[in-house]
């Protein structure tokens, strides 16, 4: 197996990006567009699973990016909850809150399996081998 050098290289951080790029999209949408509060929030929420997952990973250790990790995944959960939101007050179509739901339950699955595998690790350096 490979190393994995930059947190670039982390798929959970890549379906991040993806998620935080979706989040803006909707929130530009007309009605989304003029609710501040909620729109601030979910684009807040989702830029901070890509972030932690970042940041986590340049710590330097194996505990300290565990903690992060569980915050990004804190953070999937307060986009998800907010997506309801945004659906209940029809800001999103069904298919869109749909697609967006799939990707946090997958970007979850992906930090939870990261959170498992470095628990797990005997390894505890700022490079984790997948």
């Amino acid at each position: 197996m490979s190393t994995i050098e930059r947190f670039e290289e982390i798929e959970a951080w890549k379906r991040a990006r993806i998620l935080s790029n979706e989040i803006y999209q909707i929130t530009f949408l007309r009605n989304f567009s003029k609710d501040f509060g909620l729109k601030d929030q979910i684009t807040r929420a989702s830029g901070s699973v890509m972030d932690n997952i970042a940041e986590g990973f340049e710590r330097g250790g194996n505990k300290e990016f565990i903690q992060f990790l569980f915050i990004a995944k804190g953070s999937i959960g307060e986009v998800r909850s907010q997506l309801y939101r945004a659906k209940d007050l029809k800001y999103i179509s069904e298919t869109q809150f749909r697609e967006i739901y799939n990707l946090t339950v997958e970007i979850g699955k992906l930090v939870g399996g990261l959170i498992k595998y470095l628990s797990n690790s005997k390894y505890k350096g700022t490079k984790y081998k997948p």
